[in-house]
């Protein structure tokens, strides 16, 4: 299983973590990234399979202090877009602080 951290622009954001298969993880995060976008998500797999990537991501939220490793990050609404030049690669290890 594979933990990815979820960062949206709610007020009350607690940036939760959800754990997924590796066979979803990959759909989800292709060619080794760790990074995704909602938006760049549901173009790529299109709304139906990237809502039900989600729904099964949803079911299975992993508590903070059990987590063994963070594998991805996903960046959910309206400012995430504002982070995308950042990374550019969506790797996190590639990350650009000052794009």
């Amino acid at each position: 299983m594979k933990n990815i951290q979820i960062i949206d622009d709610a007020i009350n954001c607690t940036y939760d973590i959800f754990s997924i298969d590796e066979s979803c993880f990959s759909e989800i995060f292709p060619d080794k990234r760790d990074v995704e976008f909602e938006d760049d998500l549901f173009k790529r797999l299109g709304e139906v399979r990237a809502n039900e990537l989600l729904l099964t991501l949803w079911e299975n939220r992993v508590d903070k202090k059990a987590v063994m490793g963070i594998h991805g990050t996903l960046f959910f609404g309206y400012y995430c877009g504002d982070k995308k030049p950042f990374y550019p690669t969506k790797k996190e290890s590639e990350m650009i602080a000052n794009p």
